[in-house]
């Protein structure tokens, strides 16, 4: 059983009788050879390690390294208890833990790639907001990786993950992605309604340009960590309220391996345009090129 599409996705969860979750388990049993339960102690593992990584960013104001971030988290965290969020709790929390995440990527400490270390802020943060709000178990939560997984497996092969490869669109927008996918399926959709908020969330973040300051993944890519979040809520309220994407997932993603093929290679994480190229991003790179030297 080899999965390509998220058409075949969905007639195998319909065949199977199984969600998006369980078929990447049993697929990667019989992939590995390993048994269900080591399988899931593995992916127990990766979960602790994001539930340590948002510990660790919501209670450490201390700078990275280089200086352009740190402190962003337990600012929003702050804020977030001060129930000021315009946002509401789901999207403020999953906002303060992807800040949390990425800012302890950048001090250089432990995150789960989801699919990168550039996007690892975005599914922590809606999986532990889901944690928080809802009392989601766990388990639950460990399940919930399974399904991310799926859909980054069908996205990373039939288009990009890398922003190197296809812009900033193939590293939050499939994060976003997978993410909004995975909410659904948390909540009690069905894996159409999970894939149809799959498409949703890309949809919102084709052309997405990959344009790190100074070459770091700092700014503006934790930023962008903490709008995928929201993005990935909407997304996933709209699906499940039974709106659907009006182009099928298999073709949103087609489409982004396009644009990230048309695009020009300044924009593809070489730190040569957008945002890298301002006054203040010119000045940042030089500040730290001659710090370093």
């Amino acid at each position: 059983m080899e999965i390509q599409t998220m058409r075949e996705l969905i007639d195998a969860c319909e065949r199977e009788q199984k969600n998006i979750g369980e078929m990447m388990l049993m697929m990667e049993v019989k992939r590995s050879g390993k048994d269900q339960a080591t399988i899931i102690s593995m992916m127990e593992e990766r979960l602790i390690k994001m539930k340590e990584a948002v510990a660790s960013g919501i209670n450490d104001a201390s700078a990275a390294p280089s200086g352009l971030s740190g402190g962003d988290a337990v600012k929003m965290y702050d804020y977030m208890n001060q129930d000021k969020a315009l946002s509401g709790k789901y999207i403020s929390n999953a906002m303060a833990y992807s800040l949390a995440t990425s800012e302890n990527n950048a001090r250089m400490g432990v995150i789960v790639a989801t699919p990168t270390a550039g996007a690892a802020g975005i599914l922590p943060g809606v999986l532990f907001s889901l944690h928080k709000n809802d009392g989601t178990p766990f388990k639950d939560l460990v399940m919930g990786l399974f399904t991310a997984s799926m859909l980054g497996y069908v996205i990373a092969n039939r288009s990009f993950i890398s922003g190197a490869a296809g812009g900033c669109q193939a590293e939050v927008g499939s994060a976003t992605a997978m993410a909004a996918g995975t909410i659904v399926e948390l909540k009690g959709g069905t894996p159409q309604q999970a894939v149809n908020a799959t498409a949703i969330a890309m949809k919102s973040l084709l052309g997405l340009v990959c344009d790190p300051v100074a070459g770091l993944v700092e700014v503006p890519c934790i930023k962008r960590n903490v709008i995928g979040t929201s993005i990935a809520f909407s997304a996933a309220d709209m699906s499940l309220a039974g709106i659907e994407s009006r182009i099928p997932c298999d073709e949103v993603i087609e489409a982004m391996y396009r644009i990230g093929k048309d695009m020009p290679r300044t924009l593809r994480e070489t730190a040569l345009g957008g945002l890298a190229t301002t006054e203040t991003g010119k000045q940042i790179k030089e500040r730290l090129f001659c710090r370093k030297s």
